[in-house]
């Protein structure tokens, strides 16, 4: 079992940066497939990114794909996501996820550990 805490949301002007980080409890981190999820107002809970367990692998939504990178250290039990360029519709709730499996996925349902999330707001 993995607990998930996110950190680094704010506000941001459009074509600013961010950096979001997740720090995580337990002993079998490296052994998670973590993501990246945001939820904005009136609206489901959607794909960001995934890494795979050593890193090697990603996958991005098409939304933020060149714009946004997911990078782990399993050493610091911890993800991060860089975001550049932001747009306003970038403005939202985003979670961190771990899934304890080898196979990396896109569905929220795949995913059984959550963070509480944190607010990013791009203004334009």
């Amino acid at each position: 079992q993995v607990q998930l805490v996110e950190s680094g949301g704010g506000l941001v002007q459009a074509g600013g940066s961010l950096r979001l980080s997740c720090a995580a409890s337990g002993r079998t981190f490296s052994r998670y497939v973590m993501g990246w999820f945001r939820q904005a107002p009136g609206k489901e809970r959607e794909f960001v990114a995934t890494i795979s367990w050593g890193g090697a692998t990603t996958i991005y939504a098409d939304s933020v794909k060149g714009r946004f990178t997911i990078s782990r250290d399993n050493a610091k039990n911890s993800v991060d996501l860089q975001m550049n360029n932001l747009k306003s519709e970038d403005t939202a709730i985003y979670y961190c996820a771990g899934r304890s499996s080898i196979l990396k996925s896109i569905a929220v349902a795949d995913y059984a550990y959550w963070g509480q999330g944190t607010q990013v707001t791009v203004s334009s």
